[in-house]
């Protein structure tokens, strides 16, 4: 049986939120074991911790937590405050701006990411709220598979006790319904809130795990996409191209894709 960490942190809100949620809704029981001088819950194989640290600047807490996958429940920011659900895998394409280290990419698991943005269209579709999955970005380094899943993106809907309600739910879900059977892509191109690879997540069966968006081509190199290979839970079956969304980088990243004999599809042929 896989073991499971949800993670949420004393600083944010809407962490606060969801784990509050979590224990009273989902027979979560306090155990005698503390983590950062805070009490620990578990339910059969998940286990649900709270940091004193922002979860992104928390380095290596894989380390002192048991478990085979970690789940970051948090907030979200946007420069436009859309009210918003959102599921990523971690890392840094290029500098390591809020966590994490530069050009290294977390493990990450493209099943549980699909599960998870799946449950949350389900759980959310009337919340009026945009669903996304977004772009690989920022910390924590971490060395086990690990995915975050976000309310966007003010104190209104941070604090909104249905919201923490539709994340509990949906890690639940997703968590006592984990295996499923899907083609493995690493995407490529396209903006932050992926839309292209939002429909492909919901129309096909085609799960996405590390994502590198258009704003970071110039950094992706054969070095990130081997990292992002590699650091696929699941085996990689295939490069999905966001293909209106490469921009000037295309030809460079079809030419690396092909020097590193690796199958790729386009987005508007799937």
């Amino acid at each position: 049986m896989t073991d499971f960490a949800i993670i949420t942190s004393s600083k944010d809100p809407a962490g606060t939120n969801i784990r509050n949620n979590l224990i009273e809704f989902s027979d979560f029981e306090k155990i005698s074991e503390k983590f950062d001088g805070n009490g620990v819950y578990q339910n059969k194989n998940i286990k649900l911790y709270l940091t004193n640290e922002e979860l992104v600047y928390s380095e290596n807490i894989d380390k002192r937590i048991d478990a085979d996958i970690l789940i970051f429940a948090s907030k979200h920011r946007s420069k436009e405050n859309t009210p918003s659900f959102a599921v990523h895998a971690i890392g840094n394409w290029n500098e390591a701006r809020l966590g994490g280290k530069e050009k290294i990419l977390c493990p990450s698991s493209a099943v549980l990411l699909k599960n998870m943005f799946i449950e949350l269209n389900e759980n959310a579709k009337n919340s009026g709220y945009e669903i996304t999955l977004e772009a690989t970005h920022h910390g924590p380094y971490v060395e086990k598979p690990a995915v975050f899943v976000e309310i966007g993106s003010t104190e209104k809907e941070w604090n909104d006790k249905k919201n923490g309600e539709i994340i509990a739910k949906t890690i639940m879900n997703v968590i006592k319904n984990e295996n499923k059977n899907y083609k493995i892509a690493i995407g490529i191109g396209g903006p932050h809130y992926c839309s292209n690879f939002n429909k492909i997540a919901l129309r096909t069966g085609i799960a996405l795990s590390h994502i590198c968006p258009k704003y970071a081509l110039q950094y992706l190199d054969e070095e990130l996409i081997n990292q992002a290979i590699k650091k696929t839970k699941e085996k990689v079956d295939f490069i999905l191209l966001d293909w209106k969304g490469l921009g000037a980088e295309k030809q460079r990243i079809v030419e690396m894709l092909k020097n590193l004999h690796l199958e790729f599809k386009r987005t508007d042929q799937v």
